[in-house]
């Protein structure tokens, strides 16, 4: 591992490091996918319209939920909870405390001193992460039936490209749902003996199904997070005629 970088006093240098290699591309990338992604949800979500069209749905709408009392857009009802999902997800949280707090510094690249004291203080909401998975987990219902309902056309069942991105979403999100550190914990992770516990045998294949979707977790988190960003995009590109929906069925 390279020495970081110091000045004449002895003191390590900001973001000074020996490295060769171009060690700040992995963090540009990652935040640039952030700023895309919340950038756009928050715009889309401010928007209140073009967010549904035949039967499509976009999953930032959904469920849909508007009140007369609500006089602004109703996806502000519903993302803060997924939105809460991701800002405390473990994988997520390493991603963005590296990214724009340089926390852990990791590798040999000197960062700005920092004061991190765990998830307390200030970070004592990324506690709530096991409290917005139950959120998640009930809206993942909604998005399946809305999956659903993306083939049931007004002239009955068929396949449309919009039916396949909505499908696609669905599966990356069930991905990162149910790969989730806490659902891990929730069905097995705090059970020292399986075959000592009721149903055991059944909490110990739930527990094998998500430590699988677990292990690839990054990808799941990073592709969702991208997917379904394209598919409100989508919907929202045919709702208002821009493009055309292709029917493949």
């Amino acid at each position: 591992m390279s020495e970081l970088s110091s000045s004449a006093n002895g003191a390590k240098v900001f973001l000074g490091t020996s490295r060769q290699d171009s060690w700040w591309g992995q963090p540009l990338l990652m935040t640039s996918i952030l700023f895309l992604t919340l950038g756009y949800a928050t715009w889309a979500a401010l928007q209140g319209d073009y967010f549904q069209v035949g039967p499509y749905t976009s999953p930032f709408y959904s469920p849909q939920i508007a009140f007369d009392w609500w006089p602004i857009s109703p996806a502000l009802l519903i993302v803060w909870a997924p939105g809460g999902f991701r800002l405390t997800c473990y994988y997520f949280r390493r991603v963005y405390y590296r990214v724009f707090f340089f926390t852990p510094p990791a590798c040999a690249v000197g960062a700005k001193p920092q004061n991190y004291k765990g998830e307390r203080a200030l970070l004592i909401f990324q506690n709530l992460h096991r409290f917005f998975l139950y959120l998640a987990l009930v809206l993942w219902v909604f998005h399946v039936h809305d999956t659903w309902l993306a083939f049931n056309f007004a002239d009955g069942f068929g396949i449309g490209v919009g039916s396949l991105v909505i499908v696609t979403d669905t599966i990356l999100l069930t991905g990162f749902v149910f790969g989730c550190n806490s659902l891990r914990h929730l069905v097995g992770g705090n059970v020292d003996c399986f075959s000592c516990v009721p149903l055991g045998r059944q909490r110990y294949l739930l527990w094998r199904v998500v430590s699988k979707f677990n292990f690839h977790h990054w990808f799941w988190a990073w592709s969702s997070l991208i997917w379904i960003t394209l598919t409100d995009l989508y919907i929202r590109l045919v709702a208002m005629g821009i493009i055309t929906d292709a029917r493949i069925l």
